[in-house]
């Protein structure tokens, strides 16, 4: 949970201001119960849509979950079991045929043949096939593991926009419970006469927009807590994030590795993300269906060997026969050719890959950069800078030196400036986000 002091000090000093301009105008009662509703206003209320059951979990659950139970993962473990048994049928031989003739039915002439055919595969088409069939197999297991690292950086995402939300919400709620008090204390102020009506006017629409905020930041709130539940099919209890969105991620020392390297045109730059493996697997596997089509130009042979019973010369002979076709017209040069141009494609588009990927990488390690420094700027000056600016506006309106607008813009100048910081942070776990789904950590 994002707990910035200046946030803290803005709310219960705010509270504290408002109680004591409404005790100064109002009579004993209503002083009376003023004081009873400023505390709980100064409470933080709790970062939720009311009405559904919540359940906390930390980023690791999240994680865990969501692998644990994403159908896509499911589907993917299927096709790695489906291709092991395509392997066990690459690897299986060809089964003979049992043949049987006769020539004239008549059974004082008739001619019996029995014979059994045995096709030989030459060429080595069984190990081609046996090969091709593996790789195969290798390029869906890694196609899992593709979709587990993007999975990963996906839950990740999903799970800091909640942290980001929930702290969102906090905020909306403060500055809507100041905003009441503000009109509540306004109208005080006009009833006793000391102030114009307008002022009523302008905290009535500060009010107004404050309400507004609060409204969208509940609607994002359930947004984001959808996104995240949507990664394990949608719970009964509605997921809420337990860790600190003021965590900064850094930029991993892998990624700057990988972009020297690609900067330096190095080959094996990008090379070991989990879609650069899949990427040449595939290219591994075209290989070896090109070398299953090169195969294929070499022909079979066809040992035949059986009896033969002749009734008319009372005579049982041997038969011995061998068939191999001639590749006069068909040698498979269609299918060698589209086997080495897909084999092409499949280098091309690893190539291609390697670009998107390292111009992917760059703009996220600059944007996590970005947002670092402006995180760092928002903590260490513009944070306590509008803290500073509250305290002054709040003092001078104590003295009368300042109207009670005064201090109001100074607290939403607070506000703005903590959205911008939560801004920061997003940005931050988005691009973190995104360099861990490239590199698959």
């Amino acid at each position: 949970m994002v707990t910035h002091p200046c946030i803290r000090a803005a709310v219960a000093l705010s509270c504290a201001l408002l109680v004591r301009s409404g005790l100064a105008a109002a009579p004993a009662g209503e002083a009376a119960a003023t004081s009873d509703t400023a505390a709980p206003a100064a409470q933080s209320a709790p970062a939720s849509v009311p009405g559904a059951a919540h359940e906390r979990m930390t980023l690791q659950q999240a994680i865990d979950r969501a692998l644990a139970t994403h159908p896509a993962l499911a589907a993917a473990g299927y096709a790695v079991r489906a291709s092991e048994g395509a392997v066990d049928q690459a690897s299986r031989l060809r089964n003979p045929e049992a043949a049987f003739l006769t020539e004239d039915v008549r059974r004082d002439r008739a001619t019996m043949t029995a014979q059994l055919n045995i096709p030989l595969e030459l060429g080595g088409k069984r190990a081609a096939r046996t090969r091709a069939a593996e790789l195969a197999r290798d390029a869906a297991g890694q196609d899992a593991a593709v979709l587990a690292a993007e999975l990963r950086a996906d839950v990740t995402r999903a799970f800091f926009e909640l942290s980001i939300a929930q702290e969102r919400l906090r905020l909306a709620q403060a500055s809507d419970a100041l905003a009441a008090q503000a009109e509540a204390a306004a109208v005080r102020r006009v009833q006793a006469g000391k102030v114009s009506p307008v002022e009523q006017t302008k905290a009535a629409v500060a009010r107004a927009g404050a309400a507004i905020e609060l409204r969208d930041a509940q609607a994002d709130l359930l947004v984001a807590q959808r996104a995240l539940s949507a990664f394990w099919g949608g719970a009964v209890a509605v997921p809420e994030a337990d860790g600190s969105a003021e965590t900064l991620p850094a930029v991993p020392p892998e990624a700057h590795r990988v972009l020297a390297a690609a900067t330096a045109a190095e080959p094996v730059a990008l090379a070991s993300t989990p879609r650069a493996l899949r990427a040449r697997l595939e290219i591994e596997h075209r290989q070896a269906l090109v070398n299953v089509e090169r195969s294929k130009r070499v022909p079979d042979v066809t040992l035949s060997v059986g009896a033969k019973r002749d009734s008319g010369a009372n005579a049982n002979m041997a038969v011995v026969g061998i068939a191999v076709p001639l590749p006069l017209f068909d040698r498979n040069q269609g299918s060698l050719l589209e086997a080495q141009r897909l084999a092409d494609k499949a280098a091309e588009d690893y190539r291609a890959l390697r670009l998107e990927q390292a111009a992917a990488l760059s703009q996220d390690v600059a944007r996590l950069e970005a947002a670092r420094q402006a995180v760092g700027a928002l903590r260490q000056d513009v944070l306590p800078g509008a803290g500073r600016a509250y305290d002054a506006a709040r003092i001078g309106f104590e003295a009368g030196k300042f109207n009670f607008l005064d201090v109001l813009d100074a607290q939403r100048t607070l506000f703005q400036a903590r959205a911008q910081y939560l801004a920061a942070l997003s940005r931050a776990h988005q691009a973190a986000a995104g360099i861990d789904r490239i590199l698959g950590r």
